[in-house]
């Protein structure tokens, strides 16, 4: 298989025609090899327009969800970021070439394992990739620049908005199937937040993921 050809066909045909238009993104996306983030024997689907499977019931999200991801958050070089749902570390992989540092929180232990490693192969040494539960904040004595949600929540808990920074932002996709929107929040102040909707989609929820209250009669 030819990868770089396939990798271009992903730009060019998926990337771009979802409104990823950020020359910088898309230079990423063109040179950190998607390929060695994908199962084996996934590995010629690593730039299919489809989520993979990765094991555990967990999947990889598809490139084009990856790519506004990282467009939407709009990482400087001295952002401090907090990715929840680690899985095999591309997008780990690529916002850790933007910002300053990566705290990755991945459930399962093996998953983290193998992201560790295909991270350290290609010398991602400001990526810090934990084992937990991530699915209602970590860490809460730190505070980041960016936080990314790869499973969506059925509620958001305040907690994540409360671990940003002023001016921080965080991506998260809010909702039960059939309908998800993805949005994008951002601290203003102290106790202000502005939300924006950015589309809708539909993607698995994070292990734990906290639930709505349900009315029962």
């Amino acid at each position: 298989m030819d990868f770089e050809q396939a990798r271009f066909n992903m730009v060019e045909q998926q990337i771009r025609t979802w409104d990823v238009l950020d020359p910088a993104v898309l230079e990423l996306l063109s040179t950190v090899p998607r390929e060695a983030f994908v199962p084996e024997d996934r590995r010629a689907l690593a730039f299919a327009d489809l989520e993979l499977p990765i094991g555990h019931g967990e999947v990889m999200l598809a490139p084009k969800l990856q790519a506004r991801i990282l467009q939407e958050v709009m990482i400087a070089p001295t952002d401090r970021i907090l990715e929840i749902g680690t899985g095999t570390g591309y997008l780990t992989a690529l916002l850790a070439r933007r910002g300053a540092t990566v705290t990755s929180v991945e459930i399962h232990e093996d998953l983290a394992a193998g992201a560790r490693a295909r991270l350290s192969a290609l010398g991602i040494d400001n990526v810090k990739v934990e084992t937990g539960d991530g699915s209602c904040g970590w860490d809460t004595s730190h505070a980041y620049d960016v936080i990314v949600l790869c499973g969506s929540l059925p509620v958001l808990p305040d907690s994540f908005q409360k671990q940003l920074r002023p001016g921080g932002r965080l991506f998260a996709i809010v909702g039960e199937r059939p309908v998800m929107s993805a949005r994008l929040i951002v601290r203003e102040g102290d106790s202000t937040f502005a939300a924006v909707t950015l589309f809708e989609t539909v993607v698995d929820p994070l292990r734990n993921a906290p639930q709505p209250s349900r009315f029962v009669f």
